[in-house]
């Protein structure tokens, strides 16, 4: 029995999903690495919050989990009080599912201080905004924070796409400025995307590294750019989400090819979690279209919340079931573009959604947006649900095959002449090397 269990286990050790969870656990410890073991850390005794919605409330609570006074701010107090309403919801779920007592509920609720007044931010060593993803309400706001924050306060901005130099810029202080990009809900999510801006000062930077980890998130440091590293990777991994439905493919397939690969949800289910119309303000504000997603929109079908979305959600139900209606809209669509739908494969769905992923995983690693191919896997294993069994996106690349990759997207560059799936010269280069800039691979 002992030599059959050891043989199991040598077994185990040597299989590709033990050798991608254990990239992952390095990967993590080396991605909370800074340069500058030496610099003294900016102190931080209390943090400012802009915004108790979703987003700003759940910001708020990780930082009164892991023990800072948070002062709330909102516009008005009946916001406010929705906000911290919520929060004390959420506590109380907590402790009916018994993993918080009802002592510790008071204790978090008691770090909490509801303002309306910017002028309550004075004594914040920390301020996070988490308000509208609008570059002008986000400099208004920074401007109302540099009439009140005290000198050597870090002010950042939870923005998921905009571009923080120019936030920066707007502000007398651009070395206390930078990206705090926590994931929804913020209070559950382990990772934290710090955005290093051109002017952010050292010192800022290895603080905000350091809380992360205090406050119990896996940070990992990225440079500035268009939706960062997750959001610009997702936005890849996207792209051809509704040509596949044109073409033939339902949203219910594409989303179980996805769960077959060992993702929690496929890309239209986590849409519809997400609320689609946070895509359509984004797309709208770029002056782009998706016309199946921008229809579903315009007809108030948001996801779950309002019932509908790419899905129907029948009474309440977070269950998704695929909607006859738009299967409808989809082929109707497809008809208008004289697309004839086919049959597409589980394959072709992949090479057309993880193969962006990985390409413009190897663009970002050449423009040094983030610092280690590792750095690309840790946010997609801890943001974005990437089965941590085949290591992140990067890891993934070299147990698929770089060359077979980059065969298949030259395919459909050819095919398609999108851009998305131009091989990027690092790609290729890998083929070569066996590895992202120095970091060894599968």
């Amino acid at each position: 029995a002992l030599a059959a269990e050891r043989a199991l286990f040598v077994k185990l050790v040597g299989s590709d999903q033990s050798r991608a969870q254990r990239h992952v656990f390095f990967a993590e410890r080396e991605a909370a690495k800074v340069s500058g073991k030496d610099i003294v850390k900016r102190r931080i005794a209390r943090v400012g919050v802009i915004g108790a919605g979703t987003m700003g409330g759940g910001i708020a609570m990780a930082f009164a989990n892991g023990g800072y006074p948070v002062t709330l701010l909102e516009t008005s107090h009946e916001a406010l009080q929705r906000g911290l309403a919520t929060i004390d919801r959420n506590y109380s779920v907590s402790v009916t599912r018994g993993s918080l007592s009802e002592v510790a509920k008071r204790e978090r609720l008691a770090q909490f201080k509801g303002s309306t007044d910017y002028a309550d931010l004075a004594d914040c060593d920390l301020i996070v905004e988490a308000v509208f993803e609008d570059m002008a309400v986000k400099k208004e706001v920074f401007g109302k924070l540099e009439a009140v924050a005290k000198p050597g306060a870090i002010l950042a901005t939870n923005t998921s796409y905009l571009d923080i130099n120019e936030i920066a810029a707007s502000t007398s202080r651009p070395q206390d400025v930078l990206g705090l990009h926590f994931f929804s809900p913020a209070n559950v999510m382990k990772l934290l995307e710090i955005v290093r801006a051109d002017k952010t000062a050292p010192d800022a930077l290895a603080t905000v590294v350091d809380l992360a980890r205090r406050i119990g998130k896996v940070a990992v440091v990225v440079g500035v750019c268009h939706g960062f590293v997750g959001n610009r990777m997702l936005a890849a991994r996207g792209s051809e989400s509704e040509a596949l439905l044109l073409e033939g493919a339902m949203p219910s397939q594409i989303d179980q090819v996805f769960t077959d690969f060992g993702w929690p949800m496929g890309p239209f289910q986590m849409g519809d979690l997400a609320g689609l119309d946070i895509g359509w303000r984004n797309r709208k504000a770029r002056g782009l279209s998706a016309v199946i997603a921008d229809t579903l929109c315009e007809q108030g079908r948001f996801g779950q919340k309002t019932g509908r979305g790419f899905y129907i959600y029948e009474n309440g139900s977070r269950t998704p079931a695929p909607d006859p209606e738009v299967e409808a809209l989809i082929r109707d669509k497809a008809a208008e573009r004289g697309i004839a739908p086919r049959a597409i494969s589980a394959e072709e769905i992949i090479e057309r959604t993880l193969y962006p992923l990985i390409n413009e995983g190897a663009k970002i690693l050449e423009e040094g947006i983030a610092a280690r191919a590792s750095d690309i896997d840790v946010v997609w294993v801890n943001g974005y649900g990437f089965p941590i069994g085949k290591g992140g996106p990067m890891f993934w690349a070299g147990l698929e095959g770089p060359a077979r990759i980059i065969e298949r997207l030259e395919y459909w560059h050819q095919r398609t002449g999108k851009d998305v799936f131009k091989p990027a010269p690092l790609l290729k280069q890998m083929v070569e090397t066996g590895s992202w800039n120095g970091d060894a691979i599968a």
